[in-house]
């Protein structure tokens, strides 16, 4: 009997009465406020059956025993929850209320604000402190979103990074720096480049894109001064690609650069307001003495720490920078701090091929390249290096960041086809700098093209290289040269990072086996 009407309770339980008849819990009255007015009554046990019907055959009845068992694991799970009625819908069709007196049953609602407070927690800075809005570089503007590309906005970009930076600590990885996302691009004589990295251990970055394509804007230039048709176009149709990535992505900081080319050309500011015009993108002239200070800052972590005095150069394809670099005791965490001198060569590959040819390069002709950078260097102020080194040690070496040294390191190598991870850091001796040069100048135009680690579209820029090469070479004699596939896009990105500080936020703890200082991972791109 019941105690309440005094009536036989209905055969087959509780659960077998209609929705609507005898008691009702107030959850299953909240329940039908929230649905339409004229909805048809469902009872407890069609609801039941209509979930199990989902992963049953047609016509299938289910298992008597295995929905007992079903029932007793609910009455368990009922007397651990606030509020679970008898007539209660399944967990997975509840929509939770606020019960009597204010109360919040523990619900799917409750526990989606807390994964909404984490994930807003995700969005702030690593110390709790709100990320402040990128900056943009003094002349550098995003690029717009083409139609359909679906740019995220910058609130939306951190919720998101928020939420993966919540899920990767759940998996127990180490995503420290998931809101910072920097982009550099470099748009020089004979590339165009684009990097888009996210910081990594202290002066490192893991690259997240890459792009990179020989365009030849500075093609003509050594003889007209301005700027090509067909060259602008090609490097326009390249930065349509770069603006697109940028687009895609949520970009914290960024800073687009242009060298040589554009410095030198009669045209290069109208040219760059065609840029603005048909891609979004506002590219920065840096003078030669910011370039240089890139180069190094690019390259600074191949600086052993045994070294006194180091002179680095970035072979170009419109001009060549050299600095000179004196390392004392205190050695600063910017390389580029201790360049003491530097200079910045009106030459590179482009225009010294086109003055003495780069096809047919006999012996002659490449002597005679060499001499006219000989003549360069020679007006370039440098006190001797000798002073700066100490007696039978090796705390001197060359650094060359160009197409030109990966070359040689490629054909060094005998790559089937270049691989970046190789090159980069490669130590060459002088004895096998010189055999790889006399390698090339004995191969003519067809056999340089044939080589996977040239191409054709460096054949004949290649021996041009390797006479700026030998002129440095001769001006600061050393034992061995170090290869770096890097250059002025990471020399951005890392004094972005620096300058922003992102590095001093957090020190994550080396793992236990983990290897110590690593290069940064990008896809090798070189001039």
């Amino acid at each position: 009997m019941d105690p309440d009407s005094g009536a036989k309770p209905p055969e087959g339980g509780a659960s077998a009465v209609p929705r609507g008849e005898g008691k009702s819990s107030r959850r299953r009255k909240a329940k039908r406020n929230g649905k339409r007015r004229d909805a048809a009554p469902v009872t407890n046990s069609e609801a039941v059956d209509s979930a199990a019907s989902a992963g049953r055959p047609n016509g299938q009845e289910p298992n008597p025993s295995a929905r007992k068992r079903k029932r007793r694991r609910a009455k368990s799970a009922g007397a651990q929850q606030p509020v679970q009625g008898a007539n209660a819908a399944p967990a997975a069709q509840q929509i939770p209320v606020r019960a009597e007196g204010g109360q919040q049953p523990h619900s799917a609602k409750s526990s989606s604000s807390r994964n909404r407070r984490k994930k807003n927690r995700g969005g702030r800075g690593l110390q709790g402190r709100p990320l402040t809005p990128a900056k943009a570089a003094p002349g550098v503007a995003k690029a717009p979103a083409p139609a359909g590309s679906g740019q995220v906005s910058s609130k939306d970009a951190r919720g998101r990074a928020g939420a993966e930076s919540l899920g990767a600590e759940l998996r127990g990885e180490k995503f420290s720096y998931v809101n910072d996302l920097y982009a550099a691009l470099d748009l020089g004589t004979n590339n165009c480049r684009l990097l888009i990295a996210q910081p990594t251990r202290p002066g490192q970055f893991r690259v997240v894109d890459a792009f990179s394509r020989i365009v030849r804007l500075g093609e003509g230039l050594g003889t007209s001064r301005r700027l090509s048709q067909d060259a602008m176009d090609r490097a326009v149709e390249a930065l349509r690609i770069c603006a697109t990535k940028l687009a895609n992505r949520p970009i914290r900081r960024m800073r687009l650069i242009a060298t040589e080319a554009c410095r030198a050309a009669e045209n290069g500011e109208e040219f760059l307001a065609r840029v603005i015009a048909e891609t979004g993108l506002e590219l920065e002239i840096i003078d030669r003495e910011t370039e240089a200070r890139l180069a190094v800052s690019g390259c600074s972590s191949l600086v052993g720490r045994e070294a006194r005095s180091v002179v680095l150069f970035d072979i170009g394809g419109g001009s060549s920078e050299i600095a000179v670099i004196r390392i004392d005791d205190s050695r600063s965490s910017r390389l580029a701090n201790h360049i003491t001198h530097w200079t910045s060569l009106p030459v590179g590959v482009v225009t010294l091929s086109e003055r003495h040819g780069g096809r047919d390069v006999t012996p002659e002709v490449f002597n005679a390249m060499v001499t006219e950078v000989e003549g360069m260097l020679a007006d370039f102020d440098c006190p001797p290096l000798a002073a700066f080194r100490r007696q039978g040690a090796e705390d001197f070496h060359l650094i060359g960041t160009s197409g030109t040294v990966t070359t040689l390191a490629g054909v060094h190598l005998d790559l089937p086809r270049y691989d970046r991870r190789k090159v980069d850091g490669l130590w060459l001796s002088d004895a096998e700098v010189s055999a790889m040069q006399a390698k090339l100048l004995s191969w003519d135009f067809a056999g340089r093209a044939a080589n996977p680690c040239i191409g054709p579209d460096r054949a004949d820029l290649v021996l041009a290289g390797c006479a700026i090469l030998e002129a440095i070479r001769r001006r600061w004699p050393s034992q061995r040269m170090r290869v770096a596939d890097r250059g002025l896009r990471e020399g951005l990105l890392t004094d972005m990072m620096a300058d922003d500080g992102v590095w001093r936020r957090v020190r994550p703890r080396r793992q236990a086996g983990s290897p110590g200082a690593g290069g940064q991972d990008e896809a090798g791109a070189r001039r």
